[in-house]
């Protein structure tokens, strides 16, 4: 039984990874069980666990217990998608008995810690807090039942319970964090928290690391900063001094620019990406150096380990007979759900990741000619969609069920609800392409591809976020030809179309059916490459080497 008055990480340390980190998250996609994330945030705080694991890293995260998670993805009765908020019970969670108060728009609100012991999942020591439990009244029992909530003073109240609770707890347990990292602004609340202890912004600049994720600076969270402070955001630091430490003398609060204000070192989360956050606030004083770090994934959990077995004997038989296995395995859950029965022997097609306007889900949909060639008999393909839209985003889930009834009309056209850590795993396992078409610039860095690419999926992506520093197109994956970004987005969407289908007819296609012995080449590469450069262990091993033993 852990000692939580006066807690440590319960293995022996790895002495490269010493020093005390506390890393926080709004979300973690940590196993199917736990349904506490929505996406691509998500996957990359699980992994990042999982490899401090396997590190044997000094390292805790602090999360939030959501009550109804993110949502359920659910159908209508025309097939297309619904909203459903379950309540979850996740019995392997261990009760700390920990219980304490925060405030939250100037009310004492209760909060309670729970555990997840490393060998649980594989991952460091966790905490996840919630606010659901009876000395709280119903308002404050929501602040932990659903992940992003729409109401924005909702949102502030969530990210309060993270920041402002998370840093109270490692006060509680007697952890003392070295290292407060922040997977972007969400925890930003706890840099007041620890203000408040000694009243220095340059010891805040000696425990905060930050992580950002937003290549755009329209893209990062601004709100009233008296709303804020009505909402006991700043935990009792006066609204004057706020203003003063963070350099906010308007009204307009922005958190990622306080955040890179108070950090000692902050990191993007590509190579592109962190250029592109370096020129995005150059005009800003006294923000804190930012390095890139790029995302990666967890190879022990993502990857198939027969199929890495033959891909690493070069053995192609055995190799393919395990791919067949595991598209079946796919198969078997798109006739559950759709009704289609796909052919192990044909090229499929995996569109799979968050349902965003700018990651462009429906753009070979909008194409005569990709339709025809889904029609086509001579080299056949099959296609899968799938993905979770932000559920009060109503131009993504029009998209979704347009390309729900477009699937219709196609015995080889599938929409897949439950795009969660199970079914994602399945989706990279059984697909033979990872299609990546996000509007260039926009993507940050991206890491479906990554676990696609560990499971012999090749990837045929646009060229942003960390594809940069992965591919040899042709070689160890298919890269569509860049367009000038400075068009106007219906110029630059109609462009890539047609260098889509371009690539893909005339060497996706031909390279699949025609050389086999090629594909099995590029496969082996995507496969190398990605395991060597993009497995999560180098990550973490950088965040400590990079970052934490920087600042």
């Amino acid at each position: 039984m852990e000692n939580f008055e006066s807690f440590s990480v319960p293995y022996k340390i790895n002495p490269e990874y010493k020093k005390k980190t506390a890393y926080f998250s709004m979300e973690f996609a940590l196993d199917q069980a736990l349904k506490i994330y929505s996406g691509g945030l998500g996957f990359l705080a699980g992994s990042h666990m999982r490899s401090a694991y396997e590190l044997k890293q000094n390292l805790v995260g602090i999360g939030i217990l959501w009550k109804y998670g993110y949502y359920d993805q659910i159908r209508n009765p025309d097939q297309s998608m619904n909203v459903l908020f379950q309540e979850k019970i996740y019995s392997f969670l261990q009760e700390t008995d920990i219980k304490f108060d925060i405030n939250i728009n100037n009310h004492p609100v209760w909060v309670k810690a729970l555990y997840l012991a490393p060998e649980t999942f594989g991952t460091a020591p966790m905490f996840f807090l919630s606010t659901d439990i009876p000395e709280n009244d119903y308002l404050a029992q929501t602040t932990s039942h659903r992940l992003y909530d729409s109401d924005k003073a909702a949102r502030i109240a969530q990210n309060i319970l993270l920041g402002v609770g998370g840093a109270k707890l490692m006060d509680i347990l007697g952890f003392e964090p070295e290292i407060y990292h922040f997977n972007e602004a969400h925890a930003l609340a706890a840099s007041f928290y620890l203000y408040n202890k000694h009243k220095d912004v340059k010891k805040l600049k000696k425990q905060i690391a930050f992580t950002t994720h937003t290549p755009e600076e329209a893209g990062n969270e601004k709100t009233d900063i008296r709303l804020l402070e009505k909402m006991s955001f700043f935990a009792g630091v006066p609204l004057n001094t706020v203003r003063e430490i963070t350099e906010t003398w308007d009204d307009t609060f922005n958190h990622t620019l306080v955040a890179l204000r108070f950090a000692g070192l902050s990191n993007g989360v590509s190579k592109i990406h962190g250029a592109v956050a370096n020129r995005m606030w150059r005009g800003y004083e006294n923000i804190s150096k930012i390095i890139a770090i790029t995302n990666a994934q967890n190879g022990k959990y993502w990857e198939d380990a027969e199929l890495a077995r033959q891909i690493k004997k070069d053995n192609y038989d055995k190799y393919i007979k395990r791919k067949k296995e595991l598209k079946q395995q796919l198969f078997d859950v798109v006739a559950d759900q759709t009704g289609q029965l796909f052919d192990p022997n044909v090229l499929t097609i995996v569109w799979g990741r968050r349902f965003a306007a700018y990651k462009r889900p429906d753009l070979i949909a909008t194409s005569e000619r990709a339709l025809e060639l889904i029609s086509d008999t001579k080299m056949p393909i099959q296609m899968i969609w799938a993905g979770k839209p932000y559920p009060m985003d109503y131009g993504a889930v029009s998209i979704f069920n347009k390309l729900v009834h477009l699937s219709k009309k196609y015995k080889n056209v599938a929409v897949l609800v439950g795009y969660e850590l199970k079914l994602s795993a399945l989706l990279k396992k059984g697909s033979d392409v990872w299609l990546n078409n996000p509007r260039v610039t926009r993507e940050a860095s991206g890491t479906s591809g990554m676990s696609a690419a560990m499971n012999g999926s090749v990837n045929f992506s646009t060229f942003d976020g960390w594809i940069p520093e992965f591919a040899k197109n042709g070689k160890n994956c298919f890269v569509v030809p860049e367009v000038d970004i400075n068009l106007p987005v219906h110029e630059q969407d109609h462009l890539d179309l047609n260098n889509i289908m371009e690539t893909f007819e005339k060497k996706v296609l031909p390279t699949y059916y025609d050389t086999p012995e090629k594909w099995f080449e590029i496969v082996k590469n995507g496969y190398n490459d990605v395991m060597a450069q993009f497995e999560s262990g180098r990550m973490a091993d950088e965040y400590y080497k990079k970052v934490y033993n920087k600042i």
